[in-house]
């Protein structure tokens, strides 16, 4: 049944008695939902594109099972950070802090594995209840005291980077140890483990963000912060609990980042923010539009580490990663606010179609 016959049934009216208004304004609802479809097809039809480009200019090297799980592999790290963010970015709030948190939790559990003499698997308990406490400080200066998230974070950014200087005192950390470096070594199924942590991270950030009334909470939170505290909503709860856990998301991205070099320094942590923050934001076009979702994070991810990794191959120079992210967050946020007025637009548009069948039927 078309919307013109729903509109006729909420208004008690037939679309015949309005005259020709009603046909006029008719939807064309097939293409509407072809529209639809190739929208939430885009993300998977573009990562398909570049592989088919790249593997096409470097067959040889770009279309094997070692690239695919190198791409994998070093995107793990990304994945962990992004998957962090997406819950205070979902609830309305920026964390700057992420990747220097990550750099700081990296010198933290490398020091404390080398220097302190503390047991792997304590070590990585102190330092994930290091990367809650980074969270927890971050929340208190946005949901309780009500600073800015941007200039929030951004001061615990340098603290964090004052941390790490202090840790290391300028010198690498490592090396750090077998029994550490097991941890982001080996595959399970031809799967490299790394890749299996992102995985589960990602399956526990999805259930709670899509299919739990805590994630309903957040998203309302991001949507109308002063709606959603009227409706009940404890709005400034939510805020501080979605930065514990970017913290503890950043902690183990930082955790695993030293289980893989093996070694950590001052200077680690602050080149994943922008990629970290490219992904969220490219998974907004993709899959759920207008939407901070998991899904489109992961796709996000792999259509920049594609990217990136058939860039490199080429024989592109260092700085085509930061350009290539780069591009990519300044064309992702740009077409989340076309999307976003192209449908204030149709909002406003309904309300005139809406106005003008009240008006004919008030008329005859």
């Amino acid at each position: 049944m078309s919307e013109i016959t729903t509109d006729a049934a909420r208004t008690g009216s037939h679309p015949a008695s309005g005259g020709d208004t009603p046909q006029r304004l008719k939807p064309p609802k097939k293409k509407v939902a072809l529209t639809s479809q190739l929208s939430k097809l885009s993300g998977p039809l573009l990562l398909l594109l570049l592989i088919a480009v790249f593997g096409v200019l470097t067959p040889d090297t770009f279309l094997t099972l070692a690239n695919a799980r190198s791409i994998l592999t070093s995107q793990a790290v990304v994945g962990i950070v992004a998957l962090g963010l997406l819950f205070p970015l979902a609830a309305g709030a920026f964390d700057l802090s992420a990747a220097q948190n990550l750099g700081f939790s990296a010198v933290v559990v490398g020091y404390l594995i080398v220097e302190a003499g503390l047991p792997v698997p304590l070590a990585i308990v102190v330092t994930l209840a290091v990367g809650a406490i980074v969270g927890a400080v971050n929340g208190t200066l946005v949901a309780v005291i009500g600073i800015d998230s941007f200039i929030a974070t951004l001061g615990t950014t340098s603290l964090l980077l004052a941390g790490s200087q202090v840790v290391a005192n300028g010198a690498y950390i490592g090396p750090i140890g077998d029994s550490f470096t097991k941890l982001s070594s080996g595959t399970i199924l031809g799967v490299p483990i790394t890749v299996l942590y992102v995985i589960v991270l990602a399956v526990v950030a999805w259930y709670v963000l899509e299919h739990s009334p805590l994630g309903r909470r957040i998203y309302a939170t991001g949507a109308n912060r002063d709606a959603a505290s009227l409706s009940g909503v404890a709005t400034s709860r939510i805020v501080f609990g979605t930065f514990v856990v970017s913290g503890v998301f950043a902690s183990a991205a930082g955790i695993l980042l030293a289980s893989t070099l093996g070694a950590v320094s001052e200077t680690m942590g602050p080149e994943y923010l922008l990629p970290a923050f490219a992904a969220v934001f490219l998974g907004t076009t993709l899959l759920k539009r207008g939407r901070f979702n998991v899904g489109g994070t992961l796709l996000a991810i792999l259509l920049l580490g594609t990217g990136v990794q058939g860039l490199q191959l080429l024989g592109g120079p260092v700085w085509v990663i930061a350009l290539f992210n780069g591009l990519a967050l300044i064309a992702s946020v740009g077409a989340g606010l076309t999307v976003q007025r192209a449908q204030a637009r149709r909002a406003v548009r309904r309300a005139a179609q809406t106005a003008r069948r009240s008006g004919d039927v008030a008329t005859t």
